[in-house]
């Protein structure tokens, strides 16, 4: 897992899902970059929807037709972060991408909602030298996650789910289902409605 040998680097490794460390300077440099757009974003006026939407495309790696997001937004680098269309955020949501966050068509994310792709070893020492991984998180088309649900890396939530309000997601849902709770649980099937 550390290699002497092993010549990638930091962001090679940490988009692999592999140990690395998180000050590394290229990924500094990443990050500036995204603060500064994160910044300028959080601060553009509602009035101003065009700079809005210019300034999200550039910060993020992919965003949909039609998807809004209310800031104030809070990510790590930004670019690893792809929203289908007519998707939307509400206020204060934190998708910490490093590894990549995929959401998808016609997703409804609530306020203070956190997706959290980053984990850290349990060895002491590793933590100890700073050492970091991360794991991508997939949100299915037409999910819907309540207001300050929490998912958590590496997790995968199948189309058409609704996660309830603070809901902590610490396993993979299905697609088509409830779930709510700490750890969420799901507590009933959504039977297709007529088309």
């Amino acid at each position: 897992m550390l290699s002497d040998s092993d010549d990638r680097s930091m962001r090679e490794r940490m988009l692999a899902g592999d140990l690395y460390i998180a000050d590394d300077p290229e990924l500094a440099e990443h990050m500036l970059r995204a603060a500064d757009l994160m910044e300028a974003f959080n601060a553009t006026p509602a009035r101003d929807p065009h700079e809005r939407r210019r300034l999200l495309t550039e910060l993020l790696g992919a965003v949909g037709e039609g998807t809004e997001i209310r800031p104030p937004l809070r990510v790590d680098y930004g670019s690893h972060i792809r929203i289908g269309a007519r998707s939307f955020a509400n206020f204060g949501l934190v998708a910490l991408d490093v590894a990549p966050i995929t959401i998808g068509d016609d997703v409804q994310i609530g306020s203070n909602v956190q997706l959290m792709t980053p984990t850290h070893p349990v060895d002491p020492e590793l933590r100890r030298a700073k050492w970091e991984a991360a794991k991508p998180i997939t949100i299915g088309g037409n999910v819907w996650l309540g207001s300050g649900a929490i998912v958590l890396a590496g997790i995968t939530i199948g189309e058409n789910t609704v996660v309830g309000a603070g809901a902590v997601v610490t396993r993979d849902l299905p697609a088509n289902v409830v779930a709510v709770g700490n750890p969420a649980r799901v507590i009933r099937t959504i039977e297709p409605g007529p088309a």
